[in-house]
């Protein structure tokens, strides 16, 4: 049944749903890993296809930018569509000196600066964790040779706002990196009883911007943290 959102039946996703924020990067994916790969929505140009990866289901979909658009979307495929598990492949911005842009990060927590999750459980500060099986899988997968760090994010609302939390003391408590939809996610997949992960490829670091990659390789230098996101996909 379709959603205000979405406009497919149930069956049209995979169990697995790998969530990049860009609709074209998602179609990129899609004809990257599955030659059977299938349109099965564009409503607001956020594009979603399914197919078969290595004789496995799987969709790919756009989840837009900023933590209220991720939640909108993982909401409806797991409550409406059957999906049981959305792994967001994305970018992120390092913070940690140990990060490198071109590395992995596979976000096993995520701080957040967003109300989004403030009141999931009153009185509680919700913690936002990816599942653990699915870090595993991701860990797993790790190319031999690639750098690839496990541990907490951010995820910001605002790109721009000056007066965030100092990035020298995000790096004291040992934040990997930056990005804008993870701790979102976690909260609907924690919901829902589902499992969310986040992997994602350092592009650029905000102690030293003398690295950091180009529109272009942005596009191109995901195939690290894209192999670790299928294996735990489909783990």
């Amino acid at each position: 049944m379709a959603t205000p959102h979405i406009k497919a039946e149930m069956g049209d996703f995979a169990p697995a749903v790998l969530m990049p924020g860009d609709p074209k990067r998602a179609e990129r994916i899609a004809h990257l890993l599955m030659d059977d790969a299938k349109l099965v929505n564009d409503v607001r140009g956020m594009l979603g296809f399914t197919g078969t990866y290595q004789g496995k289901p799987l969709s790919v979909m756009g989840s837009g930018m900023g933590q209220p658009s991720i939640s909108i979307y993982a909401t409806e495929l797991f409550s409406q569509f059957g999906v049981e598990r959305i792994i967001r492949v994305g970018t992120c911005g390092g913070i940690a000196p140990q990060v490198k842009v071109g590395d992995a990060v596979i976000g096993l927590g995520a701080h957040t600066d967003s109300a989004m999750n403030t009141y999931r459980i009153p009185g509680v500060h919700f913690s936002a964790t990816a599942s653990y099986e699915l870090v595993r899988a991701a860990v797993d997968a790790a190319p031999e040779g690639k750098q690839v760090h496990v541990g907490t994010i951010i995820s910001r609302d605002h790109f721009y706002l000056p007066t965030q939390t100092p990035i020298d003391v995000l790096s004291k408590y040992g934040v990997l990196g930056v990005e804008m939809e993870a701790a979102a996610l976690y909260g609907v997949a924690a919901e829902y009883g589902k499992q969310a992960l986040a992997v994602l490829t350092v592009s650029d670091h905000l102690m030293d911007h003398s690295a950091d990659m180009s529109a272009e390789e942005r596009e191109t230098n995901f195939h690290t943290a894209l192999d670790m996101a299928v294996a735990a996909a489909l783990s």
